[in-house]
């Protein structure tokens, strides 16, 4: 039986209830019982008032159902639907207007996984043993900036995205991407109680690392810019900076970002370290592909819709503060190189991937002659396999097995 204060804890037997004596209960119902004399005898006179009360029957009052209220209401027409402003029903899943959302939710269920599925047990063993000091550092450092950061993401959709959303469609795959974004943490969580870091140092290190913090304070100042209560997207400011907001999310935070943080870990699996963050790694890897290609493609509709045209001076400004923090947080990460893998290396991919992402956005390319420095990064983070890159367990990867990194 269900304990309903304490769902998750089974209900204890109840003990049976002593019988009650009714004998010196008036069965009179114009009264109340009568006090006991025992009572009566110890209680002062002055603290007692006896008051008789009547029973008064109470006409029982039904409840009268009320009529049905006509209604005139046309069928929804998907072609009515918008991104944001839309008049339609939200209520109205389908006819879908953007097909596309739904081909996103039903992808993101294919790349269904919890963190425990995954054997952590030589990642323990590699951490204690066989990593370097500077490895060390890399790794909690990395954890340390991502846990923070997927909180964000998921505040980023859950509070300030989904509602400003007018048609289903798109908030259903966002109510997924919000319970992803909870997944990741819970993984980077699992990672750090695993291998028995000390979780309250490594969770204030965004607070305490300059390198760390100026990335977060960059991404609170886009999230409080759109969570201001009132905001109206019928004003094209308002309307502009939210865009901006979510063009930022979609393509450096998640898109970029997030894409380059799990590189340096990849980099010690390549040497059969670490394989088990890893794998959780690469799960965590598909979900924010799909994240950032949902989020470009619901700001390109937007502009598109609403005939937005952002400032190419502000969309350069923001790659290129990106690139600097990054840049900062790469020389914090890797003052020294470790085995394959290099501060210049972190920052020549992220401005490859910058590329990326920015082509997909119609943006201007922000670094142009930039390369790919890590080519071996999209196989080895890729699941397309029977068997994942080192072989940390056998699993058949046929869902979602082919997505696409753009």
């Amino acid at each position: 039986m269900l304990n309903w204060d304490e769902p998750l804890t089974p209900q204890a037997p109840r003990a049976p209830e002593p019988s009650l004596d009714t004998s010196a209960i008036s069965t009179d119902p114009g009264m109340i019982p009568p006090i006991p004399q025992d009572i009566l005898a110890e209680t002062p006179p002055e603290s007692l008032l006896i008051v008789k009360t009547p029973v008064i029957a109470k006409t029982p009052v039904i409840a009268k159902t009320p009529d049905a209220v006509p209604v005139s209401a046309k069928p929804i027409n998907p072609d009515d639907k918008r991104v944001v402003n839309g008049l339609t029903d939200i209520n109205q899943l389908a006819p879908f207007k953007y097909p596309w959302a739904w081909e996103y939710f039903l992808n993101a269920n294919k790349n269904h996984w919890t963190p425990l599925d995954i054997n952590m047990t030589q990642d323990v063993h590699d951490f204690q043993h066989k990593l370097t000091l500077e490895e060390r550092h890399v790794y909690e450092n990395v954890l340390s900036y991502l846990t923070t950061s997927d909180i964000m993401a998921m505040r980023n959709i859950g509070l300030a995205v989904m509602e400003k959303m007018t048609a289903p469609e798109l908030q259903i795959y966002q109510a997924r991407q919000v319970y992803e974004e909870a997944m990741h943490t819970w993984t980077y969580q699992h990672c750090i109680e695993t291998i028995g870091l000390d979780q309250g140092e490594i969770y204030n290190r965004y607070r305490v690392v300059p390198e760390i913090h100026h990335k977060i304070q960059m991404c609170n100042q886009r999230l409080d810019s759109v969570l201001r209560p009132g905001i109206d997207l019928t004003d094209r400011d308002e309307l502009e900076n939210f865009v901006m907001a979510y063009t930022f999310f979609a393509g450096v935070f998640e898109g970029t970002w997030f894409y380059n943080g799990f590189s340096p870990i990849f980099a010690l699996q390549r040497r059969g370290l670490m394989k088990g963050t890893s794998e959780q790694l690469q799960y965590i890897m598909r979900d924010e592909v799909l994240h950032a290609s949902f989020g470009i493609r619901v700001c390109n509709q937007i502009v598109l819709e609403e005939n937005i045209k952002l400032d190419p001076k502000m969309i350069q400004q923001m790659w290129e503060e990106a690139e600097a923090a990054e840049t900062q947080y790469a020389h914090f990460l890797l003052p020294d190189p470790i085995l394959g893998y290099s501060a210049k290396d972190h920052i020549a991919q992220f401005r490859f991937i910058a590329n990326r992402r920015a082509n997909k956005l119609h943006h201007k390319i922000p670094f142009p002659g930039a390369e790919n420095a890590l080519p071996w990064l999209d196989e080895q983070a890729n699941l397309k396999k029977e068997k994942n890159f080192f072989e940390t367990r056998v699993t058949e990867y046929q869902t979602g097995g082919a997505l696409n990194w753009d």
